[in-house]
């Protein structure tokens, strides 16, 4: 049976699981830091032993990425994350100066809003229900339509495991109907405390304008740098790791390789002998034909797919070993005109030459400003000094030294903190720049204590005013008043 005016079911679907997570969040606003742990614990326990059969459902039905890096990916989503946060007080009084007598009291938000894209379903999914419950929250997630299936399951799982410790399951549900009408009400309405925004542009601006409080992540773009002084086969082989990890589905993946004319074509070699296929020119124009999609956008049919199947959908022959299409770049191939210098999602990469690290520094930049400004950037090289100066310069919240950018970014190889939002920063249009944990899920109230008495303002006076002394203020009151009346 054909289900009718499937956004109003959506809509209402959406105002009754708010109003049972703000039942369930008050049951959990009485638990103290200790019980909030326990629950993390078996959230997080749940997702690890769940890795693998959410990561098999999650490739199924989206057909995007590898099940071994989904995996990985559920992994760092519940262990790692756990492990990185259970140290932290998010319940209560989380500071307490006993010298300054000042005390900060985590105020949770309430109900968190979860927008989940397909790229990343499952692992998204854990991250943004460990995040909310650990902070006093509860979370209601929005599902990428393509992605239902996966998600609702991650979600029963993580139920489960909040009732076998007795907690209600309403801190976290999933709508059942998606529709981007019942989305809207979730951004919009009242009863939400924050929105979590992870998924395409247009998604995350609708977040920022719902009237709520919003954290948001833009597009990514990344260009990885190898300088001269980089160690050239370490540095390709963490690239090419890194591209074709979940088939280039994390927004943090590499896009573009920029390099030094000094050294290109042995980068170049080096790449070819990794796996990588430098496409001639006619083979870029037909990739190009595919990267593109009817909406003359990124085409969703290559997001996520390997590099082989993208080359036969191109009508391109490629050896069967081929890890990922490159497109060598001229030097000004920036722009709407010039696929490969987008965000492709995929494993496809720009190739770009530079005449010396500042011309490769003005690229990079530029590539940003195209499209992802304030996301992340990648270099290669032995020079710290060249480190700094893109650090100082990169309109970018993640500069990565050495590492493969998609694990360096979300924390799986530095010691950034463990999260599958990215911040961009007021450059990328978002609210915080940093990787979103638990710390941005609730508001501070600070006690604070008098410590000094009040002083009363010093006034200094004048008493040498036309060679008179010791005015008699009322008596020249008078006089003025006495003189206007003449007037």
């Amino acid at each position: 049976m054909e289900l009718l005016d499937k956004d109003l079911v959506s809509i209402q679907d959406v105002r009754n699981l708010i109003h049972k997570a703000k039942e369930a969040q008050r049951v959990l606003a009485d638990y103290s830091q200790a019980q909030v742990d326990a629950l993390v614990e078996a959230m997080a326990k749940t997702g690890e032993n769940s890795a693998s059969h959410l990561a098999e459902m999650a490739v199924a039905e989206t057909g995007f990425g590898k099940v071994q890096d989904k995996i990985t990916k559920n992994i760092i989503a519940s262990k790692k994350l756990a492990d990185s946060v259970r140290d932290l007080k998010t319940i209560g009084v989380i500071a307490d100066d006993p010298v300054k007598k000042i005390q900060e009291v985590a105020v949770p938000f309430g109900v968190v809003a979860g927008l989940v894209p397909s790229t990343n379903p499952t692992s998204t999914t854990i991250y943004k229900a460990i995040i909310s419950i650990k902070a006093g929250n509860a979370v209601v997630i929005s599902p990428h339509p393509s992605a239902l299936k996966c998600i609702a399951e991650t979600v029963r799982l993580l139920r489960e495991a909040l009732q076998s410790l007795g907690a209600p399951a309403d801190l976290v549900s999933v709508m059942s109907t998606p529709t981007l009408e019942g989305t809207s009400e979730l951004m919009k309405n009242a009863g939400i405390g924050i929105i979590l925004a992870t998924g395409g542009s247009a998604m995350v601006k609708a977040a920022y304008s719902s009237g709520n409080p919003a954290l948001g992540v833009g597009p990514g773009n990344v260009p990885a740098f190898i300088e001269r002084t980089a160690d050239i086969k370490k540095s390709v082989s963490y690239i090419l790791m890194s591209k074709t990890f979940d088939n280039g589905t994390v927004c943090a993946s590499e896009q573009h390789v920029v390099t030094e004319h000094a050294i290109a074509d042995q980068v170049k070699a080096e790449m070819i002998a990794q796996g990588s296929y430098f496409l001639n020119e006619s083979e870029i124009t037909r990739v190009e034909k595919v990267i593109v999609g009817p909406r003359g956008t990124l085409n969703a049919s290559i997001v996520g797919k390997p590099a082989i199947e993208i080359a036969r959908m191109a009508g391109v022959t490629v050896p069967d070993t081929t890890r990922v299409l490159v497109g060598e770049q001229g030097r000004d191939n920036i722009g709407k005109k010039y696929p490969f210098s987008w965000e492709k999602l995929s494993p496809l990469l720009g190739f770009y030459r530079t005449a010396d690290a500042h011309d490769a520094c003005e690229l990079c930049l530029e590539l940003l400003n195209y499209e992802g400004a304030g996301h992340s950037l990648a270099i290669h090289t032995q020079n710290d000094s060249l480190v700094r100066e893109f650090a100082l310069k990169k309109p970018v919240s993640r500069l990565v030294v050495n590492t493969p950018s998609t694990h360096g970014a979300v924390g799986a190889t530095t010691a950034l903190p463990p999260a599958f939002t990215l911040g961009c920063g007021s450059i990328g249009g978002s609210a915080t720049s940093d990787n979103v944990t638990p710390l941005h899920l609730f508001n501070k109230r600070y006690v604070a204590y008098g410590i000094c008495e009040p002083q009363a303002p010093v006034v200094e006076t004048s008493t040498a005013v036309a060679g008179v002394t010791n005015l008699d203020i009322e008596a020249i009151t008078r006089l003025v008043i006495e003189r206007l009346k003449a007037l």
